[in-house]
């Protein structure tokens, strides 16, 4: 019964500073973007509401950033102030032990460990890609929609048909239907792959079909050529199939693990993949991280700092954890270092020193 009422306690407390603290650190993310975002305000149909949409869509993948840091303010502050108030002392002679309070402190860090993983995975990458059409399609005058025959694009005089985008915004299987200006079909142009280089794409294995519309029908005539590589001047830019693209750290731990596999099968490298799909799969487990790193910091004496201490402590700890999280992937993949050390090194280094830090609180 004791235990029952110690952990409702704890769930209580920490919960409800943990999402304080997330609810700051998004409102200050989100006025950061709102800043960023007015240099884009009055282009073309980009408005007020635009841009508030899209700040706002922005959030699911702030919180994903962001909550590890918010577990281990929200429990350096709610530990502080328990030992400020003399509370872990009595739990402790009242025959509570640390382990206890561990296990308590592990099963919060889970949930939200859990929560930030289905965050990244289900909701980011939609609200990512939703956020990105909106800005691309209220500043640029391109029309785009994602249909089952893949992305349709008007160019100009020109209809554009995608199948498939791949994340290094290389295009595969294209369309290209042309009119003139009365709307008479002018040719059809297919092309098997197109990458973007030297301001305009380079298409592949292209097959074109050109209509010479005459006046009369029976003049009319049809004539078909093919070419290994033909270039393509369109206004279209690599920048603006982000309608169906998001950053590798923010796609879908499935989307990058068949985007990998994909690169494998043409031979292709993927060490940028391979550490953004492990980082998806790890950094979920810094929540747990964040646990263990901060439940020192309830256990130090008052000498050792006041909670306004503890609470700088605990953003520094958390900045530098953010900080080495970005070096260590870049690193990785400059210098083609395992994805999994990559992607796991900061993490660990942070578990074996909240560790070392229990350790010693302990012994104490």
């Amino acid at each position: 019964m004791k235990l029952s009422i110690l952990n409702r306690y704890f769930w209580r407390e920490i919960s409800f500073n943990i999402m304080l603290v997330l609810f700051g650190l998004l409102a200050m993310f989100s006025f950061f973007d709102l800043l960023q975002e007015l240099d884009s305000l009055g282009r073309g149909h980009y408005g007020v509401n635009s841009m508030l949409t899209f700040v706002a869509l922005s959030i699911p993948g702030h919180i994903y950033e962001v909550a590890p840091v918010a577990v281990l303010l929200g429990i350096v502050y709610t530990l502080g102030a328990m030992a400020g108030n003399s509370e872990l002392i009595v739990m402790r002679t009242s025959g509570i032990s640390l382990k206890i309070i561990a296990k308590i402190l592990l099963s919060i860090g889970l949930v939200f460990a859990v929560v930030t993983f289905m965050i990244g995975e289900i909701i980011a990458p939609l609200s990512e890609k939703m956020a990105q059409r909106i800005r691309i399609q209220a500043t640029d005058s391109v029309v785009a929609q994602d249909f089952k025959s893949g992305l349709w694009i008007k160019d100009g005089s020109s209809f554009v048909n995608v199948n498939t985008v791949l994340p290094d915004s290389s295009l595969v299987n294209i369309d290209i239907y042309d009119f003139d200006p009365q709307f008479r079909l002018r040719s059809i142009s297919h092309a098997e792959k197109g990458h973007f280089a030297d301001d305009h794409w380079k298409l592949l294995n292209v097959t074109q079909t050109s209509f010479n519309n005459e006046r009369a029908v029976q003049n009319s005539s049809v004539t078909s050529k093919f070419v290994k590589q033909a270039q393509w001047e369109s206004l279209i830019r690599p920048e603006l199939l982000n309608v169906l693209l998001v950053l590798p750290e923010k796609m879908s731990a499935w989307n990058l693990y068949s985007f990998i596999q994909h690169l494998h099968r043409n031979g292709q490298k993927s060490t940028r993949y391979q550490v953004a799909l492990w980082s998806k799969l790890i950094y979920p487990l810094a929540c747990l991280v964040m646990v263990v790193l901060a439940m020192p910091f309830g256990f130090l004496q008052q000498r050792a700092g006041g909670i306004s201490a503890k609470i700088f402590a605990g953003i520094l700890l958390g900045v530098v954890y953010q900080i080495m999280n970005r070096v260590f992937v870049h690193l990785g993949v400059l210098n083609d270092w395992s994805p999994l050390f990559s992607a796991i090194g900061p993490t660990v280094l942070f578990l074996f020193a909240g560790l070392g830090m229990l350790h010693y609180v302990e012994r104490r």
